[in-house]
């Protein structure tokens, strides 16, 4: 077993539960993913991609089975140990670019880091320097109702980094774009995971992302399926 992944996950099963049935979402799911390894997800939509993702991402549990994170085991985390785990471990991009409407761009990106204990002024600096990667040191000063779809999702995968996570993971990132910005979206994002070194693990619709990735899989009858090209 290679000791340096940042994912592992044994015989994962995922089952939602009513009175009256079960529905299984994912079963029998193993997956190890080394660091710096991007490792993109595809799938038809209701497959199981976007559970798999929260489960990775503490935002859902597992019904059995062995999920790691780094030294992480997202089955045993308590809550305080899971906002941990989120704010050192993770940086989460979604669809939505989530920004808190009343920051500036500038703060969006700060405040993760200095609400996890960085000194204001480190945590400024180091986003001035992340707004500088994503092509927006003008517009630090901009509140997001100030930005572009394109501009406020370049926030957001600043934002995702800011932390020094080891994973990144990204649901959909280009889902509410326009081509133009999807590709520009896409390619910032696998330029800055290389720039920084990082872990990716992308849930996408769009082929040709997916396609950017090291390793491609697909969620078939709730197990991954690695899609050969």
């Amino acid at each position: 077993m290679n000791n340096d992944f940042v994912v592992k996950i044994e015989n994962l099963e995922k089952t939602y539960r009513t009175e009256s049935e079960s529905l299984t979402i994912l079963r029998n799911l193993n997956l190890e993913i080394n660091s710096g390894t991007k490792v993109s997800i595809v799938g038809q939509s209701g497959s199981g991609k976007s559970t798999f993702l929260n489960i990775l991402g503490g935002l859902d549990t597992a019904t059995s089975g062995l999920i790691q994170c780094g030294p992480f085991l997202l089955n045993q985390l308590d809550e305080k140990k899971l906002t941990e785990y989120r704010s050192s471990y993770l940086g989460l991009i979604f669809q939505f670019h989530y920004l808190l409407k009343d920051f500036t761009a500038l703060e969006n990106i700060f405040l993760p880091a200095y609400m996890a204990g960085m000194p204001k002024n480190e945590a400024r600096e180091k986003a001035l320097q992340l707004l500088s990667d994503v092509g927006l040191s003008e517009r630090a000063e901009h509140l997001p109702s100030q930005l572009s779809g394109g501009e406020r999702q370049r926030v957001a995968v600043a934002r995702s980094l800011i932390n020094d996570p080891k994973l990144i993971l990204a649901d959909e990132p280009t889902g509410n774009l326009d081509p133009a910005n999807s590709k520009l979206i896409g390619d910032l994002l696998f330029s800055m995971v290389d720039k920084y070194q990082k872990t990716l693990v992308l849930v996408t619709h769009d082929m040709k992302l997916a396609s950017k990735a090291d390793i491609c899989y697909s969620i078939k009858d709730g197990s991954l399926v690695q899609v050969v090209e």
